[in-house]
């Protein structure tokens, strides 16, 4: 079958691999259907291998090279004998955590915690860029009608979006800035406005990017930190000129986080969602002084598909919106990552479709 593989940075290959075996007793063999590209799969092609393992993983034994792909569905087309909660035939999407159940979180229902943990596409032997993937019984959600094979593929970054409402509180009435226009806070305005925020502002240095998000949801407040003073502009506009109540931040950046901490009212919640790759200053006199909280927010829950899934399959967070192109597994390296790197920022959300 043809899998996309990740060798090294900027080495990701269209290549001819065996088809997964037989499923175990608690195994899952899918066709898969339609596969992301994500930010996280970005940067292991530009600078990675990051999250990847050169070496075994230690609990899936997964190394390099690696089979890319963690937003993904697909169909049922073989079932361990064991398995009980999808039939063959069934359309999936793909809950990509992998992780002992009987571990300290485990136990909890807390998987996405276990140090043990690996993502499938990047620490398992199969991921969604290739014709088909095997996976756990428990990383299979059966999807109902009213999901197509595109929604079922954005279940998974729409549930870190949806995740991130949650961690920051998010409410019917609420204002919210979020930092950064890519994938993620496009569709973390969508999580926002899903969970009723009624006032919701953008910022992002790309305006580009800044036009796709009014084009999704016109009444989106949009800013550029290069031209606007965004904390001054939100304090000016939200309800007695105090700040929004929830700020995510969804870039990775220092300056964002700060944008972040200015924003928001006093005690206010900041959700850091996007991954820093060093070690940003944090101001904590302003943390303090204005009583706020700063909480990460680290994936999703893995019982939150069948919730995400009803609310893209409903309309009530149309995830489609930011999908922008849909290619072929073998166009995966110049129309898809390298168009994501093109610095113009035209594109959002890619899809491969493996169909």
């Amino acid at each position: 079958m043809k899998a996309a593989r990740f060798h090294a940075k900027r080495d990701v290959r269209v290549e001819d691999i065996s088809e997964p075996p037989a499923p175990g007793p608690r195994q899952v063999v899918i066709r898969n259907s339609f596969c992301g590209i994500c930010g996280t799969d970005l940067h292991e092609y530009a600078a990675g291998p990051i999250f990847i393992p050169t070496d075994p993983h230690p609990y899936t034994g997964a190394k390099l090279p690696q089979v890319l792909g963690h937003e993904f569905g697909g169909t049922v087309v073989a079932i361990g004998r064991e398995v009980t909660n999808v039939k063959v035939g069934d359309r999936v999407s793909v809950q990509p955590m992998v992780s002992p159940r009987d571990d300290y979180f485990g136990t909890r229902g807390l998987y996405q915690l276990s140090e043990s943990l690996a993502i499938i596409g990047l620490g398992w032997q199969w991921g969604g860029m290739a014709e088909y993937a095997l996976v756990n019984d428990y990383n299979v959600f059966a999807m109902p009608d009213f999901v197509s094979d595109e929604q079922a593929a954005l279940v998974e970054p729409t549930a870190v979006t949806v995740y991130a409402a949650e961690r920051g509180g998010v409410k019917p009435g609420s204002s919210v800035l979020v930092t950064g226009a890519g994938p993620i806070g496009q569709l973390q305005v969508l999580a926002a406005r899903a969970a009723g925020a009624t006032q919701i502002f953008l910022s992002d240095t790309n305006d580009n990017r800044l036009a796709m998000a009014r084009a999704i949801l016109p009444d989106v407040i949009t800013l550029n930190p290069k031209r606007d003073a965004v904390a001054d502009a939100i304090r000016d506009q939200t309800e007695g000129h105090v700040g929004v109540d929830v700020a995510l931040e969804c870039v990775g950046a220092e300056a964002a986080l700060a944008t972040c901490i200015d924003a928001v009212r006093r005690q206010g919640v900041v959700v850091q969602v996007g991954l820093h790759v060093g070690k940003p200053a944090v101001d904590g006199f302003t943390v303090t002084f204005k009583d706020i909280d700063v909480r990460g927010s680290w994936c999703y829950t893995t019982l939150m598909w069948p919730k995400v899934a009803a609310l893209i399959g409903k309309g009530l967070l149309p995830a489609e919106k930011v999908v922008t192109r849909r290619i072929r597994l073998d166009e995966v390296v110049a129309n898809g990552f390298e168009a994501l790197l093109a610095p113009a920022g035209q594109e959002l959300k890619i899809l491969i479709d493996l169909r």
